[in-house]
């Protein structure tokens, strides 16, 4: 990932069918971090120029406020992608997600295409990111290359159902089935310095099983989730909130980065004990994750509730 992109919350990207027009319309008002347009398996072969047309307009004509846009394109080696990403990148997207990624000649292969759009359309050059959907035994292992493979890539996700059908297996209710995926993907998404996403959790009904998983998702160290429904995204925001007790710790930590700068020290201390450079960075992403959560007035003070 590029130095000059600032870290950014990315707890909840959700799925949005691209041949939905109306979900397409209100996609921006339910507070994801990330919106992703689908134009892969949730469209039909007859409808996936429709799909395509649809969300270029929508890209031009809507309010999404601060969410990331993404979109889901078809595969590299389908009739559409071509399409797809030209469209895209002329839209402005910010991220295109390539579906079934198993290498990282796919993923250069990708920024290729995309660099051509750019400079096609006069769109700034690097300013559309991409970020690659693993699916695939050969997708996990090749993982930390893929990871690396260019500095437009702001994340990986995994995706369960491919990759479970691949592994000659099913979804379990304990998830053990993906936990060599999960921390390969994890792994090398950290190495690389991007992001990494978990898989969607499609049974809407059984809500202890999503709270279970995302829970486990989050103590591993994932960004965030993919979302197929819009009432997962509080559900997943209220698992990420940090406790009262980290947040005030995060603020002793920011207040003796502050006294530091003020003295112009460059070492930072705290209750007589050195903070070093992780928890220095702990702090900062506890503290962004308190604002997004409401959990701070103006002062950074935790408010009680």
């Amino acid at each position: 990932m590029s130095d000059e992109t600032p870290e950014r919350l990315r707890r909840t990207m959700m799925f949005v069918p691209g041949n939905n027009p109306a979900m397409v319309k209100d996609a921006g008002i339910y507070g994801a971090d990330s919106i992703m347009f689908d134009l892969e398996d949730a469209v039909s072969m007859t409808e996936k120029d429709a799909a395509r047309d649809l969300v270029y307009e929508a890209l031009q004509t809507q309010d999404y406020g601060d969410a990331e846009l993404v979109v889901r394109v078809n595969g590299i080696d389908t009739p559409y992608y071509a399409n797809d990403v030209k469209a895209m990148v002329k839209a402005g997207i910010d991220v295109i997600r390539l579906p079934k990624v198993e290498s990282a000649q796919m993923i250069k292969d990708l920024v290729k295409d995309v660099a051509a759009a750019e400079k096609e359309f006069g769109i700034k050059e690097g300013s559309t990111h991409v970020m690659a959907a693993i699916e695939s035994a050969k997708g996990v292992l090749n993982s930390p290359e893929i990871a690396a493979a260019s500095d437009r890539m702001i994340g990986i996700a995994l995706s369960a159902e491919d990759y479970t059908t691949d592994m000659k297996t099913h979804r379990y209710p304990d998830g053990a089935e993906l936990e060599f995926a999960r921390n390969m993907v994890l792994h090398s998404a950290r190495a690389a310095g991007i992001a990494a996403f978990d898989t969607v959790f499609t049974n809407m009904d059984d809500t202890e099983g999503f709270y279970r998983e995302t829970k486990h998702i989050h103590q591993l160290g994932f960004d965030g989730k993919s979302l197929v429904n819009p009432r997962q995204i509080a559900m997943v925001n209220k698992v990420y909130e940090p406790t009262q007790k980290e947040v005030e710790n995060a603020k002793n930590v920011i207040n003796a980065i502050q006294e530091a700068k003020m003295k112009v020290s460059g070492v930072i201390s705290m209750n007589g004990q050195m903070v070093d450079r992780p928890v220095v960075l702990r702090a900062q992403r506890v503290m962004m994750l308190a604002k997004a959560s409401n959990l701070v007035d103006e002062e950074e003070n935790y408010i009680e509730k």
